[in-house]
């Protein structure tokens, strides 16, 4: 599985870089044929006021891609979020494929 971790507009703390890679490791658990994953951290300015911050998830499978994209108010939480509903579609595409 191939993890690209982009941050736009910003330089992303190594901390935060950690996190993000830690929790994409456990994506192989649900599925095994994970070709690539990409991140996107995002900040979302309105006329300098930095509003809220944006992760989007996108993973590709042979055949699919799934997408989700979450904002709040620190990138954490948008990443955990995004995190639970990129796995919920995982499950749903996996169980389809062994109907």
């Amino acid at each position: 599985m191939n993890v690209n971790i982009h941050s736009v507009h910003f330089d992303a703390d190594s901390k935060l870089v950690a996190y993000v890679s830690r929790k994409l490791e456990k994506l192989n658990t649900f599925h095994d044929r994970i070709l690539k994953v990409d991140v996107f951290l995002k900040l979302d300015n309105v006329v300098h006021n930095i509003k809220d911050k944006i992760a989007e998830i996108r993973v590709h499978i042979p055949r699919h891609d799934l997408f989700v994209k979450v904002s709040s108010k620190s990138f954490e939480v948008s990443f955990d979020t995004a995190m639970e509903s990129i796995v919920s579609q995982i499950k749903r595409k996996k169980e389809k494929l062994a109907a």
